[in-house]
This record gives structure tokens, C-alpha cells and sequence, in this order.
């Protein structure tokens, strides 16, 4: 539970909106994973539980695809907790991306690298890359290296 508390929570309460600084690659990838648990706990419990909402991807497809195509789809089921956790960890998940950007000496504007189309695919491996890469090991223009404080 030590790291639960200390990078989920700490970063959750303590730096909800923090996207100065610098995160460690233990922070961030800590933060990710328990966020991902949390997510797959609150989607499951979502189905078991049948709250959410359920739209027919086949009434949008037919707006823009012929009938054929529209009704090989399903039925999508977008459950209220895990949306309303998705919105509520939005910000902190943007802000210990841009931490941990800043830690590897990079602007928190390379996250912006994922949105743009047809780059985002490589776009999304530059991010990673640069979420494994080590910290600068000295102070850097972002602030003091976190593994010595």
C-alpha cells in the first residue's frame, strides 16, 4: 500500500493540478498503473452493478456508412462511475505526464504530440520513450532532480 499512498494519492490530493516540476519514473508509472486498476475495478463493477448508459453504435454509423456496414455493430455500454472517475483523474493524469515530461529535460507541450492525427501514432511512441527515459541527473530548467530531494 506504501506506493499506493505515496505516488497515487499524494499525486491525487497534493498535486491535482501541479504541471510545474518534476516527476520521477516511479510517480508516474505508479500513478498510471493504479489508475488503470482503479478504472478496471470501477468498469467492472459498472457491468455488474448495470449502471451506465446504452447507445446503438449502429444509429451513428448510419449517418455516415451505408445500412450494411451499420449493422455488423454492437451495442456500446458507457458505465457512470468509471466516466465520472475518467473526468475526475483527467487533470492529474495530464499534470504527472507533463511532470515526468519535464524530468526527462522536455516541455509539457510534447504531450500535445498524441493529438495531432496521423503523427500521433509516432507520436505516442516518442511519449513513451520519453516516460522510460531516466532523469536528468542534475537540475535541469525545470526544477531540482526529485531523486535527490
Amino acid at each position: 500500500m506504501e506506493p499506493f499512498n505515496l505516488y497515487f494519492l499524494d499525486t491525487v490530493q497534493n498535486r491535482y493540478a501541479q504541471f510545474t516540476g518534476r516527476a520521477t519514473r516511479s510517480e508516474f508509472w505508479y500513478f498510471m498503473l493504479f489508475s488503470m486498476i482503479i478504472s478496471i475495478i470501477l468498469s467492472i463493477l459498472d457491468g455488474a452493478l448495470g449502471t451506465g448508459y446504452t447507445y446503438d453504435i449502429a444509429e451513428v454509423a448510419l449517418e455516415t456508412t451505408s445500412v450494411a456496414a451499420a449493422s455488423v455493430t454492437t451495442e456500446q455500454t458507457i458505465g457512470y462511475m468509471s466516466t465520472l472517475y475518467s473526468f475526475t483523474i483527467l487533470i492529474p493524469t495530464i499534470a504527472v505526464s507533463i511532470r515526468r515530461l519535464h524530468d526527462s529535460g522536455k516541455s509539457g507541450w510534447w504531450l500535445l504530440i498524441g493529438i495531432i492525427p496521423i503523427v500521433n501514432f509516432i507520436g505516442i511512441f516518442v511519449l513513451i520513450y520519453f516516460y522510460i527515459k531516466d532523469s536528468q541527473p542534475d537540475e535541469n530548467s525545470y526544477g531540482e532532480n526529485p531523486k535527490v530531494l
